[in-house]
Parts: C-alpha cells; sequence; structure tokens
C-alpha cells in the first residue's frame, strides 16, 4: 500500500483523557477514532490488526476441534429469563424494545443463545461433545468506559462453548480451550499466565483468567516466576491426547488475581520466584456444569435411555481489548513496536527523495518485489521531510523498516532496521527481502 494513497491520520500529541499508553498510541496513530463514550470507530490501521488477532483466534480454535459459527448481538430477553439472569445481571446489559413492544438486549454474552441453539438441534449423546464459537460484537454499559479499547462499552470477543455428556468430558474440553489460549497468545508475542479466578456472573466452580503482565495493567496479580519462562504447549499438540499433564505443569506454580490471592500461599515462594505485578485480562474460562442447561432444558438422550442435561463451558477471548494489551506491553518512547504475527504491515519502506527519479525507481522495484514475495509493505512516497518518515514509522511499530536514498544508491545497498532492537544494517535490496522473508 502506497502511504500517499492510504488514511493514516497520525497525530503528535493525544487528548488529554487518553490515560494509559495503548489509548494514547491507538489515539496517535490513528488506529481508532471514539465515536462516543466506550465506542469506536476501528480506522484502517487499527482494524488491520484486529483482523490479525481475529484470524489467529480462529485458527487455533479451529486446531483444538472448535466449529465457527455466527450468532446475532441482538437477544430476546425470554430466552436470559429462562435462565434466571435477565434481572439479576444489572445495568451493564443495554435492555430495549422493538417496535412490537418486544423486549430484547444487546448481548454483553452468549451462553442462553448458544444453549438454545444446542437444545433445537443435538437429542442424542451420540452427537456429543460439541464446541461452538463465534466472534462477535457485544456491549456492557459500564458506568466509567476508559482506557480506550482496554474498557469500552462495544468490544469484539470470541465466545465459545463447550457441551459434554459428562463432567469428565466437560473438564476434557475445558482443558482443550486451556491449551488452544495459550497457543494462541503465544502465537502473539505475549506470555499469557493462566490464574484461578472467580466465575463472575457467568457462574460455575472452576475457571481461569489469562494475565498478560503491564506496568499499567487493571489489577494486581501474583504468581511464580516460573511462569513468565514457560512457552505455550505447542502447535504440534495432539487435542485428542492426554492434556491433564500439559494443563497441570501450567497449574502447579502459583498464580492467582486479587481476588483469589492467598498471601501466606505466596509468601511462602522463595522470594526471588515472588512476582507481584499488574495484569490485564486476556482470555477467560468457565466450566459451569448445567447452570444453563438445567433451566433451559438442554437435554439429551444418554447410553442408558435416560434424558439428562449437559455439561457446559465457556471460553472468552478480548480481541478488540487484545490490541490495546498487545501495545501495553510491547511499546517504547518513539511508539508502538508490533510483534510479527498482529503488525499491520510487516514493512515500512521509506523513499528519502520523492521525486528523485533514480529513488523513486528502485523504490518502485523493491516494492514490487516485497509485494510478489507475499510481504505487506506500507511505502512512504509522500514528499515529506526524512525526520517526519522515520518518526511516523517508528510511531506505528512496524516490525521491519527500510530505507533506500540517494547515498545508498550510489552505494548499491538499502538500510534495514528492526524496529524491536533498533538495529541498523547496509545491505542489498535483495538481501533485505530474503532476510525479511526468513
Amino acid at each position: 500500500m502506497r502511504l500517499s494513497n492510504y488514511f493514516l491520520p497520525v497525530s503528535k500529541e493525544a487528548p488529554a483523557d487518553a490515560s494509559i499508553i495503548s489509548h494514547q498510541l491507538m489515539l496517535r496513530t490513528g488506529m481508532i477514532r471514539q465515536n462516543g463514550a466506550g465506542i469506536y470507530s476501528w480506522l484502517p490501521l487499527g482494524f488491520k490488526v484486529l483482523k490479525r488477532i481475529e484470524q489467529i483466534v480462529r485458527e487455533e480454535m479451529n486446531r483444538a476441534g472448535a466449529v465457527e459459527m455466527l450468532m446475532p448481538t441482538l437477544q430476546q430477553a425470554d430466552l436470559w429469563r429462562e435462565s434466571g439472569r435477565y434481572e439479576a445481571y444489572g445495568k451493564e446489559m443495554l435492555r430495549i424494545k422493538d417496535r412490537h413492544d418486544r423486549e430484547m438486549l444487546y448481548g454483553p454474552t452468549n451462553e442462553e443463545l448458544i444453549t438454545d441453539v444446542f437444545r433445537t438441534y443435538v437429542k442424542s449423546y451420540k452427537q456429543l461433545p460439541v464446541n461452538l464459537y463465534h466472534q462477535q460484537w457485544k456491549f456492557r454499559d459500564e458506568v466509567r468506559p476508559r482506557f480506550g479499547v482496554m474498557r469500552g462499552r462495544e468490544f469484539l470477543m470470541k465466545d465459545a462453548y463447550s457441551f459434554d455428556l459428562t463432567e469428565e468430558g466437560a473438564r476434557q474440553s475445558y482443558r482443550k480451550m486451556f491449551c488452544a489460549y495459550l497457543n494462541a497468545f503465544g502465537r502473539m508475542g505475549l506470555t499469557a499466565i493462566p490464574m484461578r479466578a472467580d466465575t463472575g456472573p457467568i457462574g460455575g466452580d472452576l475457571s481461569h483468567e489469562f494475565i498478560i503482565l503491564a506496568d499499567t495493567g487493571e489489577s494486581a496479580v501474583f504468581c511464580d516466576r516460573a511462569l513468565l519462562d514457560m512457552p505455550a504447549p505447542g502447535l504440534d499438540l495432539d487435542f485428542s491426547g492426554d492434556l491433564v499433564p500439559v494443563v497441570e505443569e501450567r497449574t502447579r506454580h502459583y498464580a492467582a488475581t486479587e481476588e483469589m490471592h492467598d498471601e501466606a500461599a505466596f509468601n511462602a515462594l522463595p522470594e526471588e520466584r515472588r512476582v507481584s505485578a499488574r495484569g490485564i485480562e486476556v482470555g477467560h474460562i468457565f466450566y459451569f456444569g448445567t447452570k444453563y442447561s438445567a433451566p433451559m432444558n438442554a437435554v439429551v438422550q444418554g447410553p442408558d435411555s435416560q434424558m439428562v442435561p449437559v455439561q457446559m463451558g465457556s471460553y472468552g477471548i478480548g480481541v478488540s481489548r487484545l490490541v490495546g494489551g498487545i501495545i501495553e506491553a510491547s511499546h517504547d518512547e518513539n511508539g508502538i513496536i508490533w510483534p510479527d504475527a498482529v503488525a499491520p504491515f510487516t514493512v515500512g519502506l521509506i523513499n528519502m527523495r520523492a521525486g528523485d527519479a533514480a529513488c523513486d525507481a528502485a523504490c518502485a522495484a523493491l516494492y514490487a518485489q516485497l509485494e510478489n514475495a507475499g510481504i505487506e509493505t506500507l511505502y512512504d512516497d509522500t514528499d515529506d521531510r526524512a525526520g517526519a518518515k522515520f518518526a511516523r514509522m517508528d510511531l506505528i511499530g512496524l516490525p521491519w523498516q527500510i530505507v533506500i536514498g540517494p547515498k545508498g544508491l550510489e552505494k548499491g545497498v538499502v538500510e534495514l532496521k528492526r524496529r524491536q532492537t533498533g538495529e541498523k544494517i547496509e545491505l542489498s535490496a535483495e538481501d533485505a527481502v530474503r532476510r525479511i522473508a526468513s
């Protein structure tokens, strides 16, 4: 994409009410535009990152055996009355009426709706297990929406729902999602720590939050340092196998959110292994048994021909929240530093002297070569001064920068910069493409 044809409304300063770095940088880089309190338009740069994250989540859900679908944003109030949550949920739920005076709501979550889908079509244990997911916009009417996309009112969320005949089957579904989450976050360049957590309004007796550490995190978290160096299970994980050891290896170490913190257990760790920090929740999984299936009559015929309510779990990832979370975990004084897998473009190509025939020709040739190699490139072909071009590229944080100018062309080289480390080297254009592609 040529920058002269792109919509990238960057600015030097962020509004004074943007109090955390991700909110500031998302506004400064033109990723989002506030439409109302906690409600944002996603502009081209931000939307590309959002879609990158969404695709990683999709691939890891599919790898774990979940099946994608799409549910509406609007739901019938009567479904929530069946579960008993309509009145209990509180003012965070946006309740509305249509022109026929039917009570509806803008979904904050989808347990009731997916249970209704399940009970309509699944009648026998032979059709189990089932795990259905979607990535859809949600709305929760926060009293004080703040921190940009980190705590907005409208947000994009991946939510999956598992249905099993037995408790052990449901716990195996839970373990699959546990591992899939670690793999997804690992692919995004994040170290996400699973922590035992309160189940909240979702309900149930087993829950883990997935937390990334950041100085501006919303809550205090406590964990064993060993978890910070523990890799994700890996993309070659056999989800049909025994996942108990995989999960136990990552849950036997101390890790807890502020609500679940046990000071005595934490202090029993050697001092050098105690990590007390701020954390950002990027995912939350729950096992809640028959909390929804029993009142909503989501039953199947078991092997003994008896009708039994299915065992359920739900699994959420804050897709739009992750954009802010990644920035909080990966930035410097000059701007964002995108991990390769979620970057909106891989390369920023800078023409140091737009209008110079030799520079224009060299940039056009390299731009075509990068694009033909499948390397998405943002080509700064504007006539802005060099300092402004460098600052803008550092601000938007693309993983690689290639600079082409008259002096380099005389020597037959381009300058290649790695944004994460700041390392700069001179090499041929062909070698630069090979290095980026490797």
